[in-house]
């Protein structure tokens, strides 16, 4: 049995799969304060009624690492940085403790400049004074030659907590990237490890004995013990499950638009053809460009449970909540309140929706049904503007989906496949909002659990060969070693994708012909004084991000 727990802003949803079959469904409020209580009542209530004994993955999406930046509740980190000459490394500058190094590695992975240990040490008692327990290093064309990265994390070591070295956070280049990722993921390191401790004490609570995968942002799943060393993958894993779940749920052949509506916000994204686009550099944390790879989703801050409100006499939706909505217990109307009372949903205690939306209409001088009207219009308003701004963005530049890049074609969804626990009541309005035909997916209010639990494990390796020096790289693996001269494109293809299946074999995950695709294959040649001396080779190859099986209809 399979288990996929999706922690909302608003509801924890939990599912237990059977071959494709969905065997049980819990749903209970998010607290925010208590995560790991949250979880355990999802467990309990699915253990009821499958044995603990009987499961064998947890697959789990969480806002955990998200929201501790947000709230800028993360870590102080002292990053330590080698930037070698050309560069402005104060530009890419993160917290107060940011600190760039002397030394230097060329592109082609050879060391130019050695940074000297003993200029580290002031620097470190800086950051020791200021109580600073997590680090970060990184080094320009470190995943070439990551010796200065692991000279630095050595000397820093004996006061650290922890240390991100930016050779192990991804294989692709980009120093400004790296940095921003590197920093990030020491900065909730501490917070995430303690959540993964305390949920395996649950899980043995319970006698659940399961391997335990995080969703990541590019919709699959890594080890939690992988996810422990590089927390940052998790960052905006649950819009990842969300269109894993549709996948699942509801695989379209054609160009679909994706709405995920929750208590909070609107998850969007685009299906190419069935297929998921891709953020293929990377998305941005806190206004910095990284290099975590992420399926291409947007938030809108309309959600069920958005709040009402009036603003220079015109009514307002979203984007703050303040809990529920009244009919489920909350302190003021909010967008499922004026559903009720139109009658497109039937939530909770009906009379509290229309008691407060009353309150409400009276201060604007009209009917209740009025102020619903006006508010469900609003909303809907505000999602088309939204979807329209999402969709020009994409159609103004090329689009990479999780198989290819696709040029010269615009995205025109020809329906909305809508999840999420308000879909269903807003289908109708959808469609009038977007002449599109709307579909909710068979258990379309848990259709993220869904994802988390049917998303397949992918992963990603990097080889670099620079045949003048023969040397033979794969930064994510650890392998340095010398290769002969005459080593070619096609030789790295062939090692690249063989040391992937490796790795998947390592780690039980099945790869079928076709499953690993080859994301970059390029090589230069090196010349000097007009004499080509070797080349310069490069592969990037991936597990393709999917769904392990799509449930019966």
């Amino acid at each position: 049995m399979l288990i996929g727990i999706d922690v909302g802003g608003t509801h924890t949803d939990g599912v237990c799969i059977q071959g494709s079959r969905v065997e049980v469904v819990a749903k209970v409020p998010t607290d925010h304060d208590n995560l790991l209580g949250t979880i355990t009542e999802v467990l309990q209530a699915i253990v009821r009624d499958c044995p603990s004994t009987d499961i064998r993955t947890i697959n789990l999406s969480t806002t955990l690492s998200t929201n501790t930046i947000v709230t800028n509740r993360s870590e102080p980190v002292g990053m330590f940085v080698i930037p070698g000459p050309g560069i402005d490394a104060q530009s890419y500058a993160l917290g107060e403790q940011y600190h760039i190094l002397g030394g230097c590695v060329d592109h082609r992975g050879a060391i130019s400049a050695k940074i000297r240990p003993e200029y580290i040490k002031p620097m470190a008692k800086v950051c020791r004074d200021a109580g600073v327990r997590v680090y970060g290093v990184v080094g320009k064309f470190c995943t070439r030659n990551p010796e200065q990265e692991i000279a630095a994390a050595q000397a820093l070591a004996p006061q650290a907590d922890f240390i991100t070295q930016g050779h192990r956070v991804s294989e692709a280049l980009n120093f400004g990237r790296r940095i921003s990722t590197s920093y990030y993921n020491s900065a909730v390191w501490r917070t995430f490890n303690a959540f993964v401790d305390a949920l395996e004490q649950s899980l043995s609570n319970l006698n659940i004995q399961a391997d335990l995968n995080i969703v990541k942002a590019d919709g699959g799943t890594m080890p939690l013990k992988l996810a422990r060393e590089i927390p940052v993958q998790s960052i905006f894993s649950g819009p990842a499950a969300s269109v894993m779940g549709i996948l699942a749920t509801s695989p379209a052949q054609e160009d679909a638009l994706m709405l995920d509506i929750g208590g909070t916000t609107t998850d969007m994204a685009v299906l190419l053809d069935g297929i998921p686009l891709l953020e293929r550099d990377g998305i941005a944390i806190g206004q910095r460009p990284t290099l975590v790879r992420a399926l291409h989703v947007e938030s809108i801050g309309i959600g069920g449970d958005s709040c009402i409100t009036s603003y220079n006499g015109q009514l307002q939706v979203g984007p703050d909540r303040h809990g529920p909505c009244m009919a489920a217990g909350g302190p003021s109307p909010a967008l499922m309140d004026a559903m009720n009372v139109l009658g497109y949903a039937s939530l909770g205690d009906r009379e509290r929706s229309a008691q407060g939306i009353k309150e409400l209409a009276m201060t604007q001088g009209m009917s209740a049904r009025e102020c619903a009207e006006q508010a469900v219009r609003v909303a809907m308003s505000t999602l088309k503007n939204k979807v329209t701004a999402f969709l020009d963005v994409l159609n103004s530049r090329p689009v990479y989906t999780i198989q290819e890049m696709v040029e010269d074609r615009k995205v025109a969804p020809k329906r909305i496949l809508a999840t999420g626990g308000p879909a269903e009541a807003m289908t109708s309005l959808l469609e009038e909002t977007f002449d599109l035909p709307v579909t909710a997916p068979p258990h379309s209010q848990v259709a993220n659990a869904i994802g988390a639990a049917l998303t397949r494990p992918t992963q990603s390796l990097v080889l670099t060969v620079d045949t003048s020096r023969g040397s033979f790289t794969v930064p994510g693996l650890g392998i340095h070693k010398a290769v002969k001269r005459t080593y070619t494109l096609d030789e790295a293809v062939v090692d690249a994708t063989t040391m992937l299946r490796a790795e998947l074999d390592r780690q039980g995950i099945p790869a079928e012909d076709g499953d690993i695709q080859i994301i970059q294959a390029e090589a230069f040649n090196m010349v000097d004084r007009d004499r080509m001396i070797g080349r310069n080779i490069r592969v990037r190859c991936q597990m393709r991000p999917g769904v392990i099986t799509t449930l019966d209809a």
